[in-house]
């Protein structure tokens, strides 16, 4: 039995092992713990910005970031935004990915949101078919642009 919660500082680690598992993580991850925990306490003090683990016996086996947007546009909808979706790869088909939707799904709503979004690398295929799955439609087009400071 997977319980969603609230990430911990001490989870850290253990969420940056999830977000390196696969070959897009490996490349653009690093091992530079205390810049990640200090996003990490940085996105703690940000109201609407929360790092969700899926802990099964105390393990951190799954994890997504789900920020909440207020707008103007669509009517002043109020959006959630998902980011960070990871799933053990030892879990994965079990159900989880569902689950770790349904979960975001209910603190959106909680939170007065009426649309649920995010966005997944292009070359995640697999992933792209299980969004769908999960009631999401590839309606737009994502770019970014990397900043240098």
């Amino acid at each position: 039995m997977i319980r969603w919660r609230e990430a911990k500082r001490e989870d850290v680690p253990a969420i940056v092992a999830l977000l390196t598992e696969d070959s897009l993580g490996a490349a653009r991850e690093s091992e530079d713990m205390p810049a990640y925990l200090a996003a990490f306490d940085a996105m703690s003090y940000e109201y609407g910005n929360s790092l969700i683990v899926g802990d099964a016996d105390g393990r951190v086996v799954a994890t997504y970031q789900l920020t909440f947007i207020t707008g103007l546009s669509l009517r002043a909808t109020r959006r959630a935004q998902i980011e960070s979706v990871r799933v053990s790869a030892k879990l994965r088909s079990e159900g989880v990915g569902e689950a770790m939707m349904r979960d975001a799904e209910m603190r959106a709503l909680h939170e007065g949101c009426t649309l649920l979004q995010l966005t997944a690398d292009n070359s995640r295929e697999d992933a792209h078919r299980f969004y769908e799955r999960a009631g999401f439609t590839p309606s737009h087009i994502g770019f970014k642009r990397k900043l240098n400071p």
